[in-house]
């Protein structure tokens, strides 16, 4: 989308309002009058839609270049409803590095339902191929995934969806619409935590599935509606206005976060770094390397005095919030998965996840420095000689 087309999309505040306001009115109401029993009024009661929650998704929709959106109460309640437009006994692909919750939801509560799931190392292409079975419905990718930041070529992915007649949703939470287009890619559905770099003030809640295609659409209304978990009117509204920032939010926090990576892959006591900005295949799929990056300590045991030693980021679970948000993966986002599936996955206690905000990045890298030091003795580095691994 051009530059002019987002903002004439982020900026749209037409809908619902008579006075020229900055912003839309928020129409916090439960129900609406009906003037004609019988009649095709545009809402009537707030669950089933709302004129806040109608233009925050038409913004989604058109920002990620569909017709349809559908907002939710969170990001897995988004990726909730994409599972749940499918039947008992139908089967799924997974990533093997799934997130967290996708992995609670799909290992623990779909599966009592008859719905069956697999998981591949899915940047390598055969692997999704040999995976499809005949009751295979949908392919399910992240990437860059969370929080190893695997890249998965989406359009090969669409390729072999397509071949199959098989379904390819994509959650492009860590990207948003301003940094990669599953759709224009090749494919069906698009899911992002809105909690992250959409809303990006760490003060709501909310997810969102896109597609353009109308019967996809039609199931996604159908559970959202049907299951209750839709966006409130008050969270539309405030993510509505969230999304004026983006483009400023977003573009800063990726400058700062390419600054951050060139500080840390140079440092020592970094055993690994995780950043799409080296992959060639995801830069021929996004515009840039995205704001978030992972890393390994190089001595697993300092990562409690690492923390300890930081002052500036915000040491908590989430990510794409205005702050620099510095996440545990093993103890945050995928405590749920079982220890050994953790260590399988090589999401060991000394990888860390950093989505980059918009202070000074000169301070983050100073704070970075301070910390590393801190928690790494001066005799530990000098036995430290492995410079880090790039990816």
């Amino acid at each position: 989308m051009s530059l002019s087309k987002q903002t004439e999309v982020i900026f749209d505040t037409r809908r619902g309002h008579d006075y020229d306001s900055a912003n839309p009115p928020l129409y916090d109401s439960s129900t609406f009058h009906q003037k004609r029993l019988g009649g095709d009024a545009p809402y009537d009661y707030a669950r089933s839609g709302n004129p806040n929650r109608t233009l925050l998704e038409e913004k989604l929709a058109k920002l990620e270049g569909g017709s349809h959106a559908f907002a939710f109460s969170s990001g897995i309640a988004a990726i909730s409803a994409v599972l749940l437009t499918l039947n008992a006994g139908d089967h799924v692909i997974l990533p093997d590095d799934v997130y967290g919750g996708t992995f609670r939801l799909t290992e623990q509560i779909l599966t009592r339902f008859d719905i069956h799931f697999t998981t591949v190392d899915a940047t390598q292409l055969t692997n999704i191929e040999k995976a499809i079975q005949d009751n295979t419905k949908l392919i399910y990718i992240e990437t860059p995934s969370n929080p190893l930041f695997k890249i998965t070529d989406i359009r090969g992915v669409a390729n072999i969806a397509q071949q199959h007649d098989l379904y390819l949703a994509v959650d492009n939470t860590f990207m948003t619409p301003l940094g990669q287009s599953p759709l224009d890619l090749g494919a069906d559905i698009v899911v992002h935590s809105a909690t992250k770099f959409i809303g990006g003030h760490s003060d709501l809640i909310a997810g969102v599935a896109i597609t353009n295609n109308s019967e996809i659409a039609d199931a996604l209304y159908l559970i959202q509606n049907g299951t209750g978990n839709a966006l409130s009117a008050q969270d539309s509204w405030t993510l509505a206005k969230h999304l004026k920032t983006l483009p400023i939010r977003y573009k800063q926090s990726v400058a700062n976060a390419q600054q951050l990576y060139s500080f840390l892959a140079q440092r020592p006591e970094i055993a690994e770094i995780y950043y799409p900005g080296n992959s060639d295949l995801h830069l021929a799929q996004a515009h840039h390397g995205g704001a978030v990056l992972g890393f390994r300590l190089a001595d697993e045991s300092k990562a409690q005095a690492f923390v300890d030693a930081l002052t500036l980021p915000l040491v908590s679970v989430s990510l794409g919030g205005v702050e620099t948000i510095l996440s545990h993966p093993a103890t945050m986002s995928h405590a749920a998965i079982p220890e050994d599936v953790r260590q399988a996955r090589n999401i060991t206690f000394g990888l860390f996840r950093l989505s980059v905000g918009l202070e000074n990045p000169d301070e983050l890298i100073a704070d970075l420095n301070y910390a590393l030091k801190e928690a790494f003795n001066e005799s530990i580095t000098k036995q430290i000689t492995q410079q880090p691994t790039r990816r």
